[in-house]
């Protein structure tokens, strides 16, 4: 990939969606089925790349939590190339009917969904996200153009190469799938400005680089949100499940956007649960910024401040409050979060239904772990993002979400007078 603009390399994403939206189902799956056996027969190539990025990042003292998602390890690699077979295993989105009617005049309506055309998607650290997005675009029909940040160029260029060799040995143009990293903020600058060529822009990573897609760009935008993620303790939260869930939430990844950020215990269950919590929590490596109550009841807690209600850690470090009542508990929620997801423990069957009535949140849960939220998870086999706002989706994106839909009208000769 030589081109000396990031211009031609849309308008090529372009002309190959035309191409990928006429892909039949079979031919699809096909060409992820090649793309995931490229990603195993060439994983040495891929850690090898992975390497030079997580070392670059480590010199500069990137951090811990962005070199866990900068790293690709050959077990990482092998779950890429099964999510991809997952993604092509999944039902087609395209030209699944959603609704339709018939006229009085007879003529007959059907609506179905198809392929939005050129996917952008400007991420930073996350080489993952390069193959789940290219899988999930290229399955729903879409052609997608990346821009995957400096901390992985090295990753996603061997990543975006090994992507597009396949494609070619199958038949399907490599042109579907586009890199604009080496053209670095000019390339960034060019998907947002990609007006007539870029239908739907992606960001994730940090709340900055979100920020200055979403009051940048002039395509659409899907946001997908930050994660200060809560985890409320009700009075009747059992011993097991508040420990079990609130460390499993925060250490089995903390890097990530649904790990717990802030925990909530009711009054009435404080004596019993912080200490419990705040031990189990501790002996994972957790420092724990908490209020005056919590400080009371544990050793080692760092006084929590204004700014710990607020903060998307992603770190072994969680904040820790005290609250009256679910009332508080709702309102400290609706006053922090960045409405990514939220859980209650409780056995209080209707505090848990009035918890997920009252929480507006993209996910929110009763009884589980933060971490479920994940397009993984929920069965899409991958996800493009966590989208925490309303227009045109919300929560995990998978495939139908990279559609948009048309009217199909058939007539037989009838005029409107």
């Amino acid at each position: 990939m030589t081109d000396q603009t990031p211009q031609v390399r849309l308008e090529r994403a372009k002309e190959a969606s035309r191409a990928t939206a006429a892909l039949t189902s079979d031919d699809k799956a096909r060409a992820l089925e090649a793309i995931a056996v490229a990603l195993e027969q060439n994983a040495a190539r891929i850690v090898e790349a992975n390497g030079l990025d997580v070392s670059r990042g480590r010199d500069g003292g990137i951090g811990e939590s962005l070199i866990d998602r900068l790293l690709l390890d050959e077990k990482r690699v092998s779950a890429l190339a099964s999510a991809v077979r997952e993604v092509a295993a999944l039902p087609d989105p395209v030209g699944r009917v959603v609704g339709g009617h018939r006229m009085p005049n007879g003529v007959s309506l059907e609506q179905i969904r198809v392929p939005f055309g050129v996917v952008g998607a400007i991420y930073e650290a996350r080489p993952n996200v390069t193959v789940d997005i290219a899988a999930l675009a290229l399955r729903s029909g879409n052609a997608v153009v990346l821009r995957g940040g400096s901390a992985a160029l090295e990753s996603n260029t061997v990543l975006v190469a090994v992507m597009r060799e396949a494609l070619e040995a199958s038949g399907v143009t490599a042109e579907a799938v586009q890199t604009v990293d080496d053209f670095g903020r000019d390339g960034a600058r060019a998907l947002m400005h990609g007006r007539g060529f870029i239908d739907v822009l992606v960001p994730r990573g940090s709340a900055g680089l979100i920020e200055t897609v979403v009051t940048e760009s002039t395509v659409p935008v899907i946001e997908t949100g930050a994660g200060n993620v809560h985890i409320v303790l009700d009075e009747t939260a059992p011993d097991d499940w508040a420990r079990d869930i609130v460390v499993n939430a925060k250490v089995q990844r903390p890097s990530v956007c649904n790990a717990v950020e802030t925990v909530l215990v009711h009054r009435q269950a404080a004596p019993r649960l912080v200490p419990l919590v705040a031990s189990a929590l501790q002996s994972e490596g957790v420092a724990i910024h908490g209020d005056d109550i919590v400080a009371g009841m544990v050793s080692n807690v760092i006084p929590a401040t204004e700014e710990d209600w607020e903060t998307e850690y992603l770190s072994l470090d969680i904040a820790m409050k005290v609250v009256d009542s679910l009332d508080e508990a709702i309102a400290h929620i609706r006053r922090y979060s960045t409405g990514h997801t939220e859980s209650i423990i409780t056995t209080d069957a209707r505090n848990a239904e009035r918890f997920l009535a009252e929480v507006d949140s993209a996910v929110v849960m009763a009884n589980a772990s933060t971490r479920f939220t994940d397009g993984g998870e929920f069965g899409f086999g991958a996800e493009v993002g966590i989208s925490t706002q309303k227009l045109h989706t919300r929560g995990p994106m998978g495939l139908s979400e990279l559609t948009s839909t048309k009217w199909l009208a058939r007539g037989a000769g009838q005029t409107r007078g």
